[in-house]
């Protein structure tokens, strides 16, 4: 299985009103410090209907990019009742560990 398809799939883990790090998945595919090549990933998705690549924050609980705009990354995560206030994540208990 291609490296970005296990991305893909353990992202799918991430249940609807919770949020993972860059670096939380890459560690849980086996990549050391690969959050940016998850970050290019998530950015290059092709299944964003399916894969929802805008459940992955930064480890500052900043929201971080998104290819359509870091305003439609927090209105879809807000959608999910995950709370962002000033572009940040306002409760850290929503961060989903492997």
């Amino acid at each position: 299985m291609k490296l970005e398809e296990r991305v893909y799939k353990k992202l799918l883990e991430v249940p609807k009103g919770k949020v993972t790090t860059y670096g939380d998945l890459a560690k849980a595919v086996g990549l050391k410090n690969g959050q940016r090549a998850i970050g290019r990933m998530m950015n290059k998705n092709p299944y964003p209907v399916i894969v929802p690549c805008h459940r992955v924050i930064m480890s500052s609980g900043r929201v971080g990019g998104y290819a359509w705009g870091e305003e439609i990354k927090t209105n879809m995560l807000e959608r999910e009742g995950v709370r962002i206030r000033n572009g940040r994540l306002a409760n850290p208990d929503l961060i989903h560990r492997f």
